[in-house]
């Protein structure tokens, strides 16, 4: 009688599951009443502090952390857009805010002032306060993570990090995740798994054709064909020099057809003519929650998604997708 029981049970479990087959993957579907809560933290020291935003999934269970480093003038309070999408996947994501070339760099000035200002606050000074403001915040991560006392006390997978940011936040990104430049091996944090570079910036100088030899982590690059900026005298076919320099192997690249250099954070710029395209959020969405979920969380359908089809069923015709 128990291996007729048994036998039968098999049946019924096959045939349910036969019956409700698995969901296809879906990068833009989130769980239905998911809500990101946020949460405002400092990370303080004797040099300065980081202010940081973060957006927390409903799960109190440990989660990939990813990071976010805004662009010149920017905030902790942009691209709210990826935070509360990231999150409501799973996500634990951080924006830090980097003072010096946030927006105290062009508030209360007229507009030519203000573009003085800012063509003054990219410089080498505030790329390495950018740089040193990520190794911070993942030390001060590990160490909430710790402590009983934080709110994030066992919120965090930390063996799985992502970063990503976008213009000056990509060059940060480039920086703390595999480009090489001249201030040596401190400027790399090994804790980062995988990275996201909206817009960024090729290398110059001497040794820029090998700056981006030693990428060995999944790298994902998005840019526009109308990416350009008049700080650093970027255009959009310098971006793509980025992708064309990277060694083959879990290499990425999006190129969204008539965006301009807004087109990856919540509003437009001043001076833009492009009409903003709907399409272009839901892209990035989706793809960069791809990612992460593909070499974050080792998702197989997210990377087989990736690496198939499921790309171009959000991109419209005329925006490139590429990979290596």
């Amino acid at each position: 009688m128990s291996f007729l029981r048994a036998a039968f049970a098999a049946t019924a479990c096959a045939m349910a599951t036969n019956a409700m087959p698995a969901a296809p993957y879906d990068p833009l579907a989130v769980p239905a009443g998911a809500h990101a809560a946020t949460l405002e933290l400092s990370v303080a020291s004797d040099k300065r502090a980081v202010p940081l935003l973060v957006y927390l999934p409903d799960s109190t269970k440990p989660a990939p952390v990813v990071l976010f480093s805004h662009g010149l003038g920017g905030s902790r309070q942009g691209n709210a857009y990826m935070g509360e999408h990231w999150a409501a996947r799973g996500y634990v994501t951080v924006f830090p805010q980097h003072v010096g070339s946030d927006t105290s760099v062009w508030k209360d000035k007229s507009p030519a002032e203000a573009m003085r200002a800012m063509r003054t606050a990219a410089n080498a000074q505030n790329f390495t306060l950018r740089v040193e403001d990520i190794h911070r915040t993942l030390d001060a991560l590990e160490r909430w993570n710790d402590d009983p006392a934080s709110p994030l006390h066992g919120r965090l997978d930390l063996a799985h990090i992502g970063m990503s940011g976008h213009s000056f936040g990509a060059v940060t990104t480039q920086a703390v995740s595999g480009q090489a430049f001249p201030l040596g091996s401190a400027v790399r944090d090994r804790r980062i798994s995988a990275a996201i570079m909206y817009s960024p910036s090729p290398a110059r100088g001497a040794g820029g054709a090998n700056a981006f030899a030693g990428v060995d982590i999944p790298w994902l690059l998005m840019t526009g064909t109308e990416d350009s900026s008049p700080i650093g005298n970027m255009t959009a076919a310098s971006r793509l020099e980025v992708f064309q320099a990277l060694p083959p192997g879990r290499k990425y690249e999006l190129v969204l057809d008539h965006a301009e250099h807004s087109a990856f954070t919540d509003r437009a710029l001043p001076g833009e003519r492009e009409a903003r395209n709907p399409n272009h959020h839901r892209a990035i969405l989706a793809i960069s929650t791809a990612f992460w979920d593909g070499y974050l969380k080792n998702d197989a359908a997210a990377r087989a998604w990736l690496d198939g089809a499921g790309p171009r069923s959000v991109l419209e015709a005329a925006d490139r997708w590429e990979k290596k």
